[in-house]
């Protein structure tokens, strides 16, 4: 039977794109269980990226018919995420995929799903036995049933009939592409030869590449395992297994290669360690103390590291400061809150810092580098205005956008909005990464300053201290006033000393004696 007579009773949906370049993601909670009844476009999973906590809609109406994947798992962008079986279609097996005739190209969904549970099973065959997915993915979509919703860069047809466009020719013939599904084997098994004379091995019966990381980097030989999932599949489990009993200090393979068969399908760059932590024994060969436990760096984690790294290797930057009498200011802001309410001292703060640039656009200024390393100075429109959160997951930076056209009542709804969301883990992509200035009050940790590192690809960030009584000089006699210290971090390749410290004079100013600054605002 050809896959054009299968029935289309399941709809795969696929992790889509969540945007921001990201290729992966973890799997916080299902919304729903196998067997529940899904409408379209309803929630149906909870995922954490490196950015923010989302929430997953589904296209397809139906019920559940297959979760792929646990709470705590890390999904690739594309992989499998849910299956649902469309109304009033039987619940029994589909049948196994026949090899389609020669000249026929295999019917497959759209981008981020199939449209029957036989493709499914196609497409795990092929990873299975090594075949690049992308030559699957080749076919062009079969018009189906979808929300038309995008998610993202992920969408769906609106339901509406189209033609089919006619399937990329993949190398070779249908004959070796039947082929390379592999026969069912135990682990270590070689296959017969091919028929051009090539060596047929089997391919390891793992499709995760973080389980394929994971044993290589534990110098485990996955043909020597035996697999607890379906058909001998190699699950995490079973490499965390091997690991924990023989410890993860052991050797990789000799002369530091790689089994032929057991190289990681994505770069590493792009792979995640296990969501758990790894099993840690033996001595740290540095401190000579004992190794008590592993943590991968990962998700937001990682996102930090590589950002504060990446700012640190490109930019040349310079930092200045000064103290600052935040006495007047913190009257002001007490008149107000007599009077029934006031903006925090951060959204004052705020107000000055947006003044302060559009007298010194230079801060809110990137330089960009072409891939010939040739650099120019980006200016915008507008200051979208980051301010540092610090959360459970991480510091993450949240802006404000177009904070140029806003007061300070407005600043300070949007500063209490996206920090709750920050901290919730709801923030989008786009709030998260669309900054061109920060804002960063670490004076709440009860510190006076930092030398604090730029948010790449901007040119500077602001640090307020905390807010103390010291000894003062007013108008020649010694007093105790509320002084702050400001911290100003800029890239030197786009202004000089002369306009920092203006800037920072500024603001400072502004705090001094903010009645005159806010009355011209």
């Amino acid at each position: 039977m050809s896959t054009e007579a299968l029935p289309a009773t399941l709809q795969v949906f696929r992790l889509p794109d969540l945007g921001e370049g990201l290729t992966e993601a973890e799997l916080v909670n299902w919304l729903v269980k196998e067997g529940d009844e899904v409408r379209v476009d309803q929630p149906v999973a909870e995922v954490e990226t490196a950015k923010a906590v989302v929430e997953v809609p589904c296209p397809y109406a139906g019920t559940v018919a297959v979760l792929h994947g646990a709470a705590g798992e890390t999904l690739d962008v594309g992989a499998p995420l849910i299956s649902v079986r469309a109304a009033g279609a039987p619940a029994a097996e589909a049948p196994a995929v026949q090899p389609p005739a020669a000249g026929a190209a295999p019917r497959v969904g759209p981008v981020g799903g199939t449209t029957a549970g036989p493709e499914a099973e196609t497409y795990r065959n092929e990873e299975r036995a090594g075949i690049s997915t992308a030559a699957a993915a080749a076919a062009a979509p079969e018009p189906e049933q979808g929300s038309g919703n995008v998610l993202i860069g992920y969408g769906t047809p609106g339901g509406t009939t189209g033609k089919r466009t006619r399937a990329r020719r993949t190398a070779g013939s249908p004959q070796r592409q039947a082929a390379a599904t592999p026969a069912p084997v135990t682990p270590g098994a070689v296959a017969p030869a091919a028929p051009d004379g090539g060596i047929g091995v089997q391919a390891v019966r793992c499709i995760s590449p973080l389980v394929r990381r994971m044993a290589v980097e534990g110098g485990l030989v996955l043909r020597e395992l035996s697999g607890s999932g379906p058909d001998g599949l190699i699950l995490r489990r079973d490499v965390e297994a091997a690991l924990a009993g023989r410890g993860t200090g052991a050797p990789a393979a000799p002369g530091g290669e790689r089994p032929a068969m057991e190289q990681p399908a994505v770069e590493a760059s792009t792979v995640e360690s296990s969501t758990v932590k790894r099993p840690a024994s033996g001595i740290d060969q540095r401190s000579g103390l004992a190794v008590l436990e592993r943590l991968p760096l990962r998700g937001m984690r990682r996102t930090i590291a590589d950002t504060l790294s990446r700012s640190r290797r490109e930019i040349p930057e310079a930092t200045v400061w000064v103290d600052v009498d935040a006495t007047a200011l913190l009257d002001l802001r007490a008149s107000l809150k007599s009077d029934g309410g006031a903006p925090g001292l951060l959204a004052f703060i705020a107000r000055f810092v947006v003044a302060g640039l559009a007298k010194y656009p230079e801060l809110n200024t990137r330089v960009l580098t072409g891939k010939d390393g040739s650099q120019e100075l980006l200016t915008v429109e507008g200051i979208n205005l980051g301010v540092a959160a610090q959360t459970e997951r991480g510091l993450v930076v949240p802006s404000i956008r177009r904070a140029d056209l806003l007061n300070a009542r407005a600043l300070d709804a949007e500063i209490r909005r996206l920090t709750e969301a920050a901290r919730a883990g709801k923030a989008t992509p786009a709030e998260l990464t669309s900054g061109t200035f920060t804002l960063n009050n670490y004076g709440v940790f009860g510190v006076d300053g930092s030398a604090a590192i730029i948010n790449h690809p901007e040119s500077a960030i602001l640090g307020v201290g905390r807010i103390i009584d010291r000894p003062w000089v007013v108008d020649g006699a010694l007093a105790v006033r509320k002084v702050t210290e400001l911290t100003l971090t800029f890239d030197h390749r786009v202004c000089d000393g002369g306009t920092a410290g203006g800037f920072l004079r500024f603001v400072a100013d502004a705090m001094e004696n903010p009645a005159r600054l806010l009355a011209d605002l």
